[in-house]
């Protein structure tokens, strides 16, 4: 394993007007020494992962290790590349994938301090590191950072308490920041770095959307006309194309023709998803599957059993149909099993192998294709509908940044979104590229209804084989709360997803005014108490699901 050893060969690159004034900024803050927290706020294709190796470069001047966290091990194979590229040696990982053995030699280096950079998932931020001196947070706003098995936590807030508690500098870094993010950016709590062109005077993708309520298609079929004129377009040119939707397999639901059955989980309250690649069907919860059914299970009824809805699977058999000479690639965790065969995909993208490129948001994160010009949004609409606090923020988070992986290279990208509702004003701010005026309002809704960042939340789930029990002890909890000022309780409620792993789940959601020890509210009201036998408790501040 090879390590760093002088920072001043280093060569960084030439930055243009735009970057060079946040290298400044950086530098300056490295240079301090101190605890901080910055957030690097660039538009996609604007060089941010450039311009914040500037920042680890000072660290390493400074005999310091620099951590990387990234919300998904699949963003870093082209990052790596790129990292190599820059500083001479790959930088030491650490993540699930890695082997026992390979766990040990790198835990060895960075305890040592031979490790100079390390790449890391969220469990990288637990580490015994022997000198640290950055973290950098990657695409800080992805959900992936939030732990919701076991303990949870959200490893960004842990890392900005790490650096608190090192008195190190902190950098956060992303196309889309999170709203709480964004607003302490606004109120001055955090150096707000701005990055606001793409590089090498690359252009921002044009966004339009298609109405499906005026696109006549066959039912069975799922991509517009519109949608595929261009990518026969673009295909005749000789450039790469991506479809973009957020389910995995082949149908999202298998309904019966005859009595109008939908096969369920048997473990969960949530329908079972068909899949090509398993042969089957599978739950996307807690990972039940079964082979195909060939009668329904609930009238007998032979040959009744439909397909519902496009997964990615789907998509790609339709793709095939109009597209027979192009190469096709389908990214999603089902076909991409392991690091290697990711790798090799990315690569074969890269290289333009690949002519269209079908995924999950596996490929909305990160990715830099300068031959892709094209990406069709299968679906806009998917989450546009959600109940919970941050449906609306996600939604257009995935949508910006899957928006942001067209025209990155010397040519001109294009962004069309399949949408039954093009008049939804997410759909209208990712169209008019109005990324701050989504967040104004969105902070403004947030605010003065007392939600986060104005107030804070806490999720409690209370989880039991048997249902009564699990309802009588949310009862019992809503009965025995606190009645103070700036607290409220709602709930219990069954969970949407009531039943997971045969178990039974009610919540309570716990909001509370920014000035409230929440913490210590929950610890007097529910930690004193002892459930029933059988009954589980979980508790989750700052909740980011609320299934």
């Amino acid at each position: 394993m090879n390590f760093i050893t002088d920072p001043q060969q280093i060569m960084l690159p030439n930055y243009n007007q735009a970057q060079q004034p946040a290298v400044d900024q950086l530098v300056t803050i490295m240079q301090q020494g101190q605890f901080s927290v910055s957030l690097l706020d660039g538009v996609t294709g604007s060089g941010k992962t450039e311009v914040y190796f500037s920042a680890i470069k000072q660290a390493l001047l400074q005999g310091k290790q620099a951590l990387i966290l990234m919300p998904e091990i699949a963003l870093t194979t082209q990052f790596i590349d790129r990292f190599t590229k820059r500083f001479g040696i790959a930088p030491v990982t650490w993540h699930s994938h890695l082997t026992p053995a390979q766990r040990r030699r790198h835990l060895k280096a960075i305890v040592s301090g031979q490790a100079n950079v390390i790449l890391g998932a969220r469990s990288a931020l637990f580490l015994p590191y022997a000198a640290l001196g950055l973290i950098v947070i990657d695409e800080e706003h992805d959900s992936s950072y939030k732990q919701e098995e076991g303990v949870f936590y959200n490893a960004r807030d842990l890392a900005i308490k790490r650096a608190q508690l090192q008195n190190i500098p902190l950098l956060l870094v992303s196309a889309t920041p999170s709203l709480e993010t964004y607003h302490h950016a606004q109120m001055g709590k955090y150096h707000w770095i701005k990055l606001p062109t793409r590089f090498a005077d690359a252009q921002m993708p044009i966004i339009s959307a298609i109405d499906m309520r005026v696109e006549k298609i066959p039912r069975t079929q799922f991509l517009s006309t519109s949608l595929l004129a261009a990518m026969r377009e673009t295909f005749e040119k000789g450039e790469q194309s991506m479809l973009y939707l957020n389910r995995r397999g082949y149908a999202p639901l298998t309904l019966c023709r005859t009595c109008g059955h939908r096969i369920e989980c048997p473990r969960c309250t949530a329908w079972m998803v068909q899949h090509r690649t398993q042969s089957g069907l599978m739950c996307h919860h807690c990972g039940w599957q079964s082979k195909p059914l060939k009668t329904c299970p609930s009238c007998n009824a032979p040959d009744s059993l439909a397909a519902i809805g496009p997964g990615v699977e789907r998509i790609e058999d339709e793709v095939k149909m109009h597209f027979p000479d192009a190469r096709i690639a389908v990214l999603s965790s089902d076909t991409q099993k392991s690091m290697t065969i990711l790798s090799d995909t990315l690569d074969k993208i890269a290289r333009k192998e690949i002519d269209i490129l079908i995924g999950t948001q596996i490929v909305a994160k990160g990715h830099h294709f300068p031959q892709l010009t094209l990406v069709g949004v299968v679906d806009a609409d998917l989450g546009l509908g959600g109940g919970d606090l941050r449906a609306g923020e996600r939604t257009f988070q995935i949508l910006q940044q899957v928006s942001g992986r067209a025209g990155r290279g010397d040519k001109a990208g294009q962004v069309l979104l399949q949408s039954f509702m093009p008049d939804h004003r997410i759909i209208k701010t990712i169209i008019a590229n109005e990324r701050d005026a989504f967040l104004a309002v969105e902070t403004q809704e947030r605010l003065a209804s007392g939600m986060p960042p104005a107030g804070r939340l806490a999720g409690i789930i209370i989880s039991s084989k048997t249902e009564n029990d699990a309802r009588r002890y949310g009862d019992h909890l809503a009965q025995t709360a606190p009645s103070v000022e700036g607290v409220r309780i709602l709930g219990p409620a069954q969970a949407p997803i009531f039943k997971l792993r045969h178990q039974f789940r009610y919540r309570l959601l716990v909001k509370v005014k920014r000035e409230i020890m929440l913490q210590k509210l929950l610890t007097d009201w529910v930690l004193h108490q002892q459930p029933p036998s059988g009954v589980r408790v979980q508790i989750d501040i700052d909740p980011y699901s609320f299934m």
